[in-house]
């Protein structure tokens, strides 16, 4: 069901208040606009950069003296039966008890006689009491027909203002368009433009563009960030039964394993040491499968306005979904929702997002793979780790000796060292405790230590390195054994 008959059934249905937020008043508008001639309705929209003005028309005249909200709210309430109002940006004017007042009476109104009211705001700061009379109604995001349509549209408009040369392939635009979804008509719109503008041709060495500029897009956004990912299975060292794992279900995603009977894989949830290793195998997933990564900022979510995190989290889901097929990261995922775990002073703010979190992974379709990373199992809800809310629940522990000496000759190779020309075996027996990452930052150190000496990186320097720097497992030695205790028998060895 498209955007204009979701919007006539709140209207047929008596709906007095209803409340739009987004970005894309101009499509908002359009929507109204054809549902109300449809309905045979009649059309007003106030802004308070002019007042009220009759809806159907972009140059009517606007009415005198009803630029004040609480003026244009009066002139509203007096509009014949059968009407669309529509108020853009009232929300910011409602701190003021006139006009709050004047809204309340206006909603009221319109009850009694059938007429509909719609705000459209760019920001959900609505006061609680209006909220309580209004209906939500969420725009969709393009479909990838639509998407189709706009690319073709964008580039023939700007063609008659500049000629452009196109000479994009079938699978260039399909490419193209692909990577465009997730996005809003103007967002797509505003990437195609940026995209010919400099060279005034349109072809498939503009994917990467249209790529890159996508990921700047989300990432202004704020509530997800795109991440590049360069990494593959092979650059993790260990974990034998996290990649066995993953490589089964690489082809999950496809046409053919549904036919087969197949769902796409939901997600796993990693819980282990700090720098074991649970972050970089997101990334190495991602490549794996040939998908892009999404990483969730729970943090970002959380807004001072009353519902607006609540709505940053289904908006954040809803992008999500419409990318897919993709990894999503959500890091950490303990620190976002510990308070949900007890009666915290949030005013169950963490309990409703979770909520949140919990009913869409049970029940999306889309084929978004979550990957959640933990360290403290003692702050997770005990409702995340409910079967069914991931396909597997993995530990990764710190590297025994073999893995540790492949951590090293992973390391050494990437800094342009051959490993055979170190001792990785005293390596790997000095390193007990240490994780893979204290094992890479004690390389590290070596270098820097070796390059200010003017000397060759040597298997002693990093042993030296290794000795000044105590790993996690010492300095929170009671909190690691904790946490495997509690593994025990509960999840699957990564390794």
């Amino acid at each position: 069901m498209n955007d204009i008959k979701r919007f006539k059934q709140l209207i047929e249905g008596g709906d007095p208040c209803i409340s739009i937020v987004t970005y894309e008043e101009r499509y908002a508008l359009d929507i109204i606009r054809h549902a109300a001639l449809d309905l045979k309705y009649n059309l007003w929209i106030w802004s308070v950069g002019g007042g009220v003005k009759e809806g159907f028309l972009a140059d009517s005249p606007y009415i005198a003296d009803t630029e004040a909200p609480t003026a244009g709210l009066h002139y509203l309430a007096e509009t014949e039966q059968n009407s669309i109002c529509v108020v853009l940006d009232l929300a910011e004017h409602l701190k003021a008890f006139s006009a709050l007042r004047a809204l309340r009476d206006l909603i009221d109104r319109f009850e009694q006689n059938d007429n509909t009211l719609v705000m459209i705001d760019c920001k959900d700061t609505q006061p609680e009491v209006v909220k309580s009379y209004t209906k939500p109604f969420e725009i969709s995001f393009p479909s990838q027909q639509e998407l189709v349509e706009i690319v073709r549209k964008t580039l023939l408009r700007f063609h008659r203002k500049t000629p452009i040369e196109i000479g994009i392939t079938k699978k260039g635009l399909d490419t193209i368009v692909r990577n465009l979804r997730g996005l809003t008509r103007r967002q797509a719109e505003r990437i195609i433009i940026d995209t010919v503008a400099d060279d005034r041709c349109f072809d498939d060495n503009d994917i990467n563009r249209v790529i890159a500029s996508k990921r700047g897009m989300i990432q202004r956004g704020g509530l997800l960030e795109y991440v590049e990912t360069p990494l593959d299975l092979s650059e993790i060292g260990g974990m034998k039964q996290l990649k066995k794992w993953l490589n089964q279900r690489k082809g999950a995603f496809s046409s053919n394993a549904e036919e087969f009977g197949l769902q796409s894989p939901r997600g796993v949830l990693m819980l282990g040491v700090q720098g074991a290793g649970k972050s970089l195998c997101a990334k190495a997933i991602a490549t794996a499968w040939h998908q892009p990564l999404l990483r969730m900022d729970p943090g970002a979510l959380y807004a001072s306005f009353i519902g607006e995190s609540e709505r940053n989290l289904r908006e954040a889901l809803r992008q999500t979904e419409m990318m897919s097929p993709v990894v999503l990261w959500i890091d950490e995922i303990e620190k976002a929702f510990a308070s949900a775990a007890s009666r915290s002073a949030d005013g169950g703010l963490s309990q409703r997002m979770f909520g949140t979190l919990l009913t869409w992974m049970q029940e999306h379709e889309a084929p978004v793979f979550v990957v959640a990373t933990a360290n403290d199992i003692g702050a997770l809800p005990p409702e995340l780790l409910r079967k069914g809310r991931f396909d597997e629940i993995f530990f990764v522990d710190l590297p025994n000796q073999k893995v540790r000496r492949e951590i090293f000759a992973i390391h050494l190779q990437k800094r342009n060292r051959d490993p055979d020309k170190f001792d990785l075996g005293a390596l790997a027996k000095a390193s007990a405790g240490y994780s893979g990452s204290e094992i890479e930052q004690a390389v590290i150190s070596a270098l820097h230590e070796a390059y200010s000496e003017k000397v060759g990186l040597s298997t002693d320097r990093i042993l030296t390195a290794i000795k000044n720097s105590p790993p996690i497992s010492v300095t929170l030695a009671e909190s690691v054994q904790n946490l495997r205790i509690w593994a025990t028998d509960r999840c699957v060895p990564a390794d």
